[in-house]
């Protein structure tokens, strides 16, 4: 009871802080990068670790730069997803511009669904406000439930103010059959670590053995979507721009885990040219491919 009730007072200073404007907001960023990585070192070791065995082949002095950039950006976007809270449409408008809408309405024309594989990478709660209104037709976003259930639904809420669905990773194959005659516009995170005995496939991901979830190369089979990559850039300071990119315009004619090693792939391109930008704080490669299993 106790717990829940500091949940409940937790959510309601977010909001309150998210009302702040962006430029104070920012001062407050610089003071949390000062204080995550040269006070408390959170999760260093982790980050130092993800970027030493991701990127061998550079030297200690350009992984030490990727890393004061991640926490410099991480400050950023830790102020820029409490000011997602209360953003209005217009700023979002603003801040998260689509460069190329026109192919939403290209494959629902030819009445295509789409399923979008995004990464954690750049704003993808400011992402998500976006896509709230990118189309009238249906719009859902897949989550995976934390084990706060009261910042859970806070932010889920927050994410679903433009008119977005949110579904629980364990209700997406259900919700997508239900919706199976209707367009849909499908949102689902490539990254997500499984667990231990939901891990099924290993790949090579930024030089290691990596556990992928299949979720999205099954969906996609099941309800004969289109393919493509959710990718944000960018710009200055609080300003993005996100892009779709298509990978598989034909599901049914992939090969088994070719659209797998697509969004896979396509996401690791990504990091590769702004590595700052992804989540490095978070334990990705906890889970180890059992001896003997194929790692493709």
């Amino acid at each position: 009871m106790i717990k829940k009730g500091l949940s409940r007072l937790g959510t309601f200073f977010l909001y309150l802080l998210s009302l702040l404007p962006f430029w104070f907001l920012y001062i407050i960023a610089d003071i949390v990068f000062v204080i995550l990585y040269y006070i408390t070192g959170y999760r260093r070791r982790v980050v130092q670790e993800n970027l030493r065995n991701s990127f061998p082949e550079k030297s200690a002095q350009e992984r030490a730069s990727i890393e004061k950039k991640y926490f410099k950006y991480m400050a950023d976007l830790m102020m820029e997803t409490i000011k997602s809270v209360s953003m209005s449409r217009r700023s979002v408008e603003k801040r998260m511009v689509c460069t190329n809408p026109e192919m939403v309405q290209h494959y629902f024309s030819q009445g295509k669904s789409i399923l979008a594989a995004a990464g954690h990478y750049c704003n993808w709660e400011m992402a998500c406000l976006s896509f709230g209104f990118l189309t009238n037709e249906k719009r859902m976003i897949v989550y995976k439930p934390q084990s706060n259930e009261i910042f859970t639904d806070f932010f889920n809420r927050t994410r679903a103010r433009f008119g977005a669905t949110m579904i629980s990773m364990k209700q997406t194959l259900r919700k997508m059959i239900e919706f199976k005659n209707v367009l849909t516009f499908t949102v689902l995170a490539s990254d997500q670590t499984p667990t231990a005995h939901e891990a099924q496939y290993f790949t090579t991901f930024l030089n290691q053995p990596t556990a992928v979830f299949l979720g999205i190369e099954k969906l996609t089979k099941v309800v004969n979507s289109v393919v493509i990559f959710y990718r944000i850039d960018l710009v200055k300071r609080g300003y993005y721009t996100y892009t779709f990119v298509p990978l598989a315009e034909e599901p049914e004619k992939t090969q088994p885990y070719e659209i797998t090693e697509m969004h896979v792939k396509y996401l690791e391109g990504l990091i590769r040219e702004k590595p700052e930008y992804w989540l490095w704080s978070h334990r990705r490669w906890k889970v180890k491919p059992p001896e003997g299993m194929k790692v493709h």
